[in-house]
């Protein structure tokens, strides 16, 4: 199956030698998403605008890569405080939702100068 790595400016760049995303045929690996602005710049505000900055990043990387959030079989959230896990839920509604959701694993993580990154498999076909 050919895979193609997918790369967009509308999302802030990858931390790393890694791609934004991976399109495997139906399937879309994306790859965690933390909060910055598509020029890398870091959002330092509340939970709550870093956990908009990452889910943004990730809409709009998932868009590039010819999908949608709405195409989400599986999200993982991190959270460097576990206090956030209801907070998190409030916005992660905006972004997820509809008749099937996603499934979902929260985590807690040592992040450093963030409080929360997300990643995401997409179902295409």
């Amino acid at each position: 199956m050919p895979k193609r790595s997918v790369h967009t400016d509308k999302a802030a760049p990858a931390g790393g030698p890694y791609s934004q995303a991976i399109v495997a045929g139906d399937t879309v690996y994306l790859a965690g998403s933390v909060p910055a602005l598509p020029d890398g710049t870091r959002v330092t505000g509340s939970f709550e605008e870093q956990a908009h900055a990452a889910f943004r990043n990730l809409a709009a990387v998932a868009e590039a890569a010819g999908g949608s959030l709405d195409q989400a079989v599986r999200v993982g959230v991190y959270l460097r405080d576990f206090d956030n896990f209801g907070a998190m839920n409030e916005v992660y509604k905006q972004y997820f939702g509809g008749e099937h959701p996603p499934v979902r694993t929260t985590i807690p993580v040592d992040l450093r100068g963030m409080e929360i990154e997300v990643d995401a498999v997409l179902y295409l076909g």
